[in-house]
């Protein structure tokens, strides 16, 4: 019996040990993760200076720089680590909640910096994506737009926010283009689509995607 008692008690303090390792493990991956977005955001910003500075000073000479792909791509990555952030339970936490409301001024400034370049040909196609937590179409629409911005980086441009942030800049970008509920709320070149869409709807919103594609595409 007390060998019993010895096997469990040590079978306790393996599992425990593992436990709280993992757990350490875990939160030590997720605080790596806040790190590298604050990097993230600080190499964004300095390009939007950047691009800020050339359009000023080149004005329509500067349209290849201003619509590079690697900003598009930048901002990009650091959506997706949000969203890993937020599908890890820590959506609501501080940090990680500063860390979008400042992603998404910074997503405004570059929309705006964009869309103010009328002048310039081969323009990317600019969608503005809001949604919020606890919405399963949201989820969809989410990956939709994932895959159309992985197979086509240099033609498109997708900002997202969460319509549920405290920030006075996304509800008044919301109230420009008369986002409602339900969610998730579509613009695409400055049109308004409320539901969920599909590849196929986008493609059909917006045919230019197409024609510069070799993806396949495929419904989600």
């Amino acid at each position: 019996m007390i060998k019993d008692w010895k096997k469990y008690a040590f079978t306790f303090l393996i599992t425990t040990a593992i436990f709280i390792t993992a757990i350490g493990i875990s939160s030590w991956i997720d605080n790596r993760r806040v790190d590298e977005v604050r990097t993230m955001q600080d190499s964004i910003s300095l390009s939007i200076l950047s691009s800020e500075t050339q359009f000023n000073l080149l004005k329509s000479a500067a349209c290849d720089d201003l619509f590079s792909s690697e900003l598009g791509k930048e901002l990009g990555d650091m959506s997706d680590r949000l969203s890993y952030l937020e599908s890890a339970g820590r959506g609501q936490d501080a940090d990680v909640i500063t860390l979008k409301q400042y992603y998404s001024l910074l997503e405004i400034k570059d929309y705006i910096l964009i869309n103010s370049a009328t002048q310039c040909k081969n323009r990317p196609v600019i969608v503005l994506y809001f949604y919020q937590a606890k919405c399963p179409e949201c989820d969809k629409q989410g990956d939709v737009l994932t895959y159309i911005r992985q197979h086509y980086p240099g033609n498109i441009r997708v900002y997202s926010f969460d319509n549920d942030l405290n920030v006075s800049a996304i509800k008044t970008l919301a109230n420009i283009y008369k986002i409602g509920t339900p969610l998730p709320g579509l613009v695409i070149n400055n049109k308004t689509y409320s539901g969920f869409h599909t590849i196929e709807d986008i493609q059909k919103i917006a045919p230019g995607l197409v024609a510069t594609s070799t993806a396949t595409s495929t419904k989600k």
